[in-house]
């Protein structure tokens, strides 16, 4: 792991999907880095990772929340703002899949459900911090895609990740002249540890592990370098990206996925 002391040395971050996987990993580089780290997650295990920052001697903090929602996501700008007065650095982690299956089996509610988790956050929290980013002059917006986008058995999810690059691109066209940042990471096959909390409360009939599988070979031999990526890259990749190295960097969105350009 590469740790570069205090590159986010006075910045403000929110982090969302906090609680376990990507998202943990991004808060917990942060903060080591020197943010003032926000974490946001419906679970509230992550008061648990936030307890084991601050015995760090991290400076962290914590925001329950349901992000699907517009107020959602304004009561955790509220709440950021009331603590730390401005925000530098949004990550917009929540989302992925819940089903995988043919789009011919997805119910009309699924669908929903399946936009609702992995596009609205992301579009919530673009629009909750503008305004403060704005007044600001400046900030950055790395936003948590996938390669799903050509993908199998898991349609409305690769449109939902279209639309959160679609907003990428069209927003930091937009805010440019803000001085304000939009890119995109689109995540490749990530072995990560099991959730704590799955997405899909329901366990996975035996043609669903069927269809999921079907998913992970077709990821496998879509990526170049044939394997999975960890945590780790993809960690690494939104650090960067948010950092002032990448300062010359918006509006585009980067796969992080072996040579898979999704």
């Amino acid at each position: 792991m590469m740790i570069f002391n205090n590159r986010f040395k006075d910045k403000v971050a929110i982090v969302t999907g906090a609680a376990q996987g990507i998202g943990k990993g991004v808060a917990e580089r942060l903060a080591k880095e020197g943010a003032k780290t926000i974490l946001v997650d419906r679970s509230d295990v992550v008061i648990e990772v936030t307890k084991s920052l601050q015995e760090q001697g991290l400076e962290a903090c914590y925001v329950i929340a349901d992000l699907e929602t517009y107020k959602g996501f304004e009561d955790v700008v509220e709440q950021s703002l009331k603590k730390y007065n401005h925000i530098d650095i949004l990550i917009n982690n929540v989302g992925g899949t819940i089903w995988a299956k043919p789009f011919e089996h997805y119910k009309e509610e699924e669908i929903i459900k399946e936009v609702n988790r992995s596009l609205y956050p992301t579009l919530w929290g673009c629009r909750s911090v503008l305004q403060p980013m704005i007044d600001n002059k400046g900030g950055v917006i790395i936003n948590v895609s996938s390669i799903a986008t050509r993908s199998i058995n898991r349609v409305p999810y690769a449109a939902a990740k279209g639309g959160v690059n679609a907003l990428t691109a069209s927003l930091a066209f937009e805010q440019a002249p803000n001085n304000i940042r939009v890119v995109a990471i689109a995540t490749g096959g990530t072995q990560a540890p099991e959730r704590i909390i799955p997405r899909n409360e329901n366990p996975m009939s035996e043609q669903e592990k069927v269809w999921y599988q079907q998913i992970v070979d077709q990821t496998k031999e879509s990526t170049l370098q044939k394997k999975y990526g960890t945590v780790e890259d993809q960690v690494n990749a939104i650090l960067f990206v948010a950092s002032d190295e990448a300062k010359f960097i918006t509006g585009v969105t980067i796969p992080v996925s072996g040579g898979d350009l999704g």
